[in-house]
């Protein structure tokens, strides 16, 4: 039985078509004694008195002393093809000794591409996630990140990144995990679909489009109908260990050649007692702690040896370690320790 058949969409990227990370620096105001300190955040104090000198507000550096404004940075992905005029999300994140962005709003922001280009206007009010709060006495609470927060369609598209995808002749797809397998399904599929020559696997990840001089059809009816078709993915033999968390996930492909396996659990448990050594009355004795140390050892016993046969597969391989009653945290030393042995035909990666 193989992989479920997927779209074309779902394993794939056109070259070109992504997005792009905006970014900016700016200032939120309204802020309930909860912003910088400025006598420990100079550039929240410079950018505030630029800002009032901007307005027409005379001022110096020694005069301001609020807690109402942070420094934030605004991040934001501008969306392939997005014109002027339409709206992104952003993302607000204190820069200073901010404790909390609560109803807070950000001033007009400009924000930047990766060449130094403006390409988003940013401001609104800011919404958290979060929230904290402190009492007279010192106790605190808190949520979440009251210093970061989020404005829902709160930057304005000021110039639109120009590709005109209608006019291409050729173009790439990208496989998100790349594999000759799949990028040759792939191929087959396309061609199968819009006629010999149109696809062209070029390596693992990449498969060319091409559009034969003569073809009346643009590229964009040609990818909206490629993304629809299915094909069935190839992956490796692959097993993956998050060992802090013990989760372990084991793709279908992983085969064992013949081998036992055995495991037990050995626990020694160490338990400190203190006990009382009262002198007799009309002594010149003193009371001491004398500690009581039990040391106890259980091992417990194992199944024996299970046998797993070559070439099993996944179902066969989780079965015969179920036998063995292993846990997660057991199951990670039995899976690396296959692999040690040369008896796991699988790549092993630990996050």
């Amino acid at each position: 039985m193989g992989y479920a058949a997927v779209r074309i969409k779902d394993v794939a990227d056109v070259e070109g078509v992504r997005d792009n990370q905006l970014v900016g620096y700016g200032l939120v105001v309204g802020l309930d004694g909860s912003g910088d300190s400025l006598r420990n955040a100079p550039f929240t104090r410079q950018s505030l008195k630029a800002m009032l000198e901007r307005l027409g507000v005379s001022t110096t550096e020694s005069e301001l002393n609020t807690k109402n404004v942070a420094a934030v940075m605004v991040t934001a992905n501008l969306p392939a093809f997005a014109g002027n005029g339409s709206r992104v999300d952003v993302t607000i994140s204190a820069m200073g000794d901010a404790k909390s962005l609560a109803g807070g709003a950000l001033l007009v922001t400009p924000l930047m591409g990766a060449d130094g280009q403006i390409y988003a206007v940013a401001q609104g009010p800011v919404s958290l996630g979060g929230f904290s709060a402190e009492g007279g006495s010192g106790s605190s609470v808190k949520q979440g990140k009251p210093t970061s927060g989020r404005i829902s369609s709160g930057a304005v598209v000021e110039k639109e990144i120009n590709f005109n995808l209608a006019a291409q002749r050729a173009l790439k797809l990208s496989l998100r995990n790349p594999d000759f397998t799949t990028a040759q399904r792939v191929e087959k599929a396309i061609n199968r679909y819009a006629g010999n020559g149109v696809a062209k696997a070029t390596n693992p990840t990449s498969i060319e489009l091409t559009l034969a001089p003569g073809d009346p059809r643009d590229m964009v009816g040609l990818v909206t109908d490629i993304e629809q078709l299915s094909i069935d993915p190839d992956l490796p033999a692959k097993v993956v260990i998050d060992e802090n968390s013990g989760v372990v996930v084991i793709g279908k492909d992983v085969r064992l050649s013949t081998v036992a396996i055995a495991q037990g659990n050995l626990t020694i448990s160490i338990s400190e007692t203190p006990e009382v050594s009262q002198p007799n009355e009309f002594s010149r004795g003193e009371t001491v702690v004398v500690p009581r140390t039990d040391i106890t050892v259980d091992e417990e016993k194992g199944k024996g040896l299970v046998v797993l046969q070559s070439g099993v597969r996944l179902r066969d391989l989780v079965n015969g370690l179920n036998a063995l009653g292993v846990t997660p945290r057991d199951l990670i030393s039995i899976l690396q320790t296959l692999k040690a042995a040369g008896a796991m035909q699988a790549e092993i990666e630990v996050m």
